[in-house]
């Protein structure tokens, strides 16, 4: 579980570097959706890692502010607010 922990992380990170060259790097305030680059940029950490199906879910947390992302595909995620 620790390898795939760590390979999601630099799989997010190599991901979030191609993402931030094109989109704006924080996501604004009140956003329900985001990307794993945009958090990445603004601070959030991942807290944790679940395999549902074929995918692969990575929680992101940062102070009370919590999102569950999904990989769309290898360079492409959607991160949804779980809580606020």
């Amino acid at each position: 579980m620790l390898r795939l922990s760590f390979a999601l992380a630099v799989l997010a990170a190599s991901a979030a570097a191609a993402q931030a060259q094109e989109t704006d790097a924080s996501p604004q305030a009140g956003t329900t959706q985001s990307t794993m680059a945009r958090l990445l940029a603004d601070g959030y950490e991942i807290k944790g890692t679940a395999q549902a199906s074929s995918r692969y879910i990575v929680f992101m947390q940062k102070e009370k502010t919590a999102y569950a992302c999904q990989f769309v595909t290898v360079t492409t995620t959607r991160c949804g607010l779980i809580t606020e």
